[in-house]
């Protein structure tokens, strides 16, 4: 049998524990299945004696953790301390320089560094893995580095973010606030104190980067996504989808075009008997389509401790199983110096069109002017409806409207010249439909 490999993880919260204890408990397990043991010996973490669940007395402690990758008797630094600057970015850094595999669950930093840290770790000959970063426990990058050879992607999309679908779910299923399911979320664990970065979508955004880059061989742009997140979806959305057939989800969506490549993350209604409109919960769901598979989606649990420290572990295992000499593949598909320059496409039609929600004054001439200012930027409507809502004041009521094929330009100029005429008494809604009866975006 091979020599152990020696590993180090960097942060013992909720996810490094879970990693060391999985190491701990199945150690007989995956020495039989990567044909050598693997051994914690070396740990680093904000508080040395907090007593996390299982015993890492035999692990060298650093209270430093750049000093870790540094100096530690290890073959792989594990690095879940998060953030995307100081000790996550230096430590992954001075780790790979100095010739050591790296894991990490962290998407804010490849997002930002993962070009450079790339770099580095195909320059140095080592691994780069980080399953954990894109979807929790769904093996989406192993599928896509390791098992599409020869696949042409087209487009990529999923529900990437649990907190959120938490939340879409259980507005629709419990008839609750948006603040009142995200208040429930922080208590259970499923959003954070300050839950911004996952409900305004930026949590998804960084992990659909991630994936595009694999998906289209083109450099990361996570700071050129279209981002919407749904603090503002309410219960009138939720019923108006309901009534038309379709429910909400929030999607992250890439796929390539004529003119580059478009990115975008935003609130989207899809018809309830898609296969997509079955992700509730927590759960995630990642679709890719292709020209020799065709179309698979992936799905399964997006995050917590087990499952992602599920996805840290299957990195671990695939160096373990590694040999002196073999030569790794690179680490966004490609290697770095042959990504494309992201190119970001022109604004296309959305072929599946717009739900707008406008709560409007209740006087003569409002219906005439929306309807003028849709036919202005030549917009064609497949419905208009005005009704009068509980929520609102006798001097109020809601417009919805249904839009054919149109563009997201089209869509916001009219809705802008709407806003100026005076006749919104509230924020006005927009949603992209998706009418396909499938997964397809």
């Amino acid at each position: 049998m091979s020599e152990a490999l020696r590993v180090g993880i960097a942060g013992l919260g909720t996810v490094g524990a879970s990693v060391a204890r999985v190491l701990t408990e199945k150690a007989a397990e995956l020495t039989r299945q990567c044909g050598r043991p693997i051994l914690v010996t070396a740990v680093s973490a904000r508080s040395k004696g907090r007593d996390r669940g299982v015993d890492l007395s035999g692990a060298v402690w650093f209270d430093d953790p750049v000093e870790m990758a540094r100096t530690a008797d290890i073959d792989v630094f594990i690095e879940l301390i998060g953030g995307d600057e100081g000790p996550a970015r230096e430590s992954v850094r001075v780790a790979l320089e100095n010739g050591r595999h790296v894991v990490t669950a962290n998407k804010a930093l490849l997002a930002k560094h993962g070009l450079a840290l790339a770099g580095i770790a195909e320059e140095k000959g080592v691994l780069l893995n980080y399953e954990a970063a894109v979807a929790g426990g769904i093996p989406v990058i192993k599928t896509m580095r390791e098992s599409m050879a020869g696949n042409t992607v087209s487009r990529i999309f999923g529900i990437l973010n649990g907190t959120c679908n938490y939340i879409l779910t259980r507005m629709e299923a419990e008839g609750i606030s948006f603040q009142d399911c995200l208040a429930d979320a922080q208590r259970l664990g499923y959003a954070e104190a300050d839950p911004t970065f996952d409900i305004e979508g930026n949590d998804t955004a960084h992990k659909l980067s991630i994936l595009t880059s694999l998906a289209f061989g083109t450099e990361i742009a996570a700071d050129d996504i279209y981002l919407e997140g749904i603090s503002n979806i309410t219960q009138a959305d939720i019923r108006a989808a309901s009534d038309l057939g379709y429910r909400i989800k929030l999607l992250g969506v890439a796929l390539r075009t004529e003119s580059g490549i478009e990115q975008r993350v935003h609130p989207t209604m899809v018809p309830t008997a898609s296969v997509i409109a079955q992700v509730n919960g927590v759960t995630n769901a990642v679709a890719i389509e292709t020209d020799i598979l065709g179309e698979l989606l992936l799905s399964g649990p997006g995050a917590g401790g087990n499952a992602t420290a599920s996805a840290v572990v299957g990195d671990i295992a695939d160096i373990a199983k590694s040999r002196p000499g073999f030569q790794h593949g690179p680490v966004f598909g490609r290697p770095v110096t042959e990504l494309a320059p992201y190119t970001r496409a022109k604004m296309r039609s959305h072929e599946g069109g717009y739900f707008i929600r406008l709560t409007v004054s209740d006087r003569t001439g409002v219906f005439a002017a929306i309807a003028r200012r849709m036919a202005d930027n030549e917009i064609s409507l497949e419905s208009i409806v005005q009704h009068a809502n509980g929520h609102n004041s006798a001097d109020q009521k809601t417009v919805i409207l249904v839009t054919h094929e149109t563009t997201e330009a089209a869509v916001r100029k009219a809705v802008d010249g709407i806003t100026s005429d005076g006749h919104l008494v509230d924020k006005p809604q927009v949603i992209r439909i998706e009418r396909a009866a499938r997964t397809r975006l």
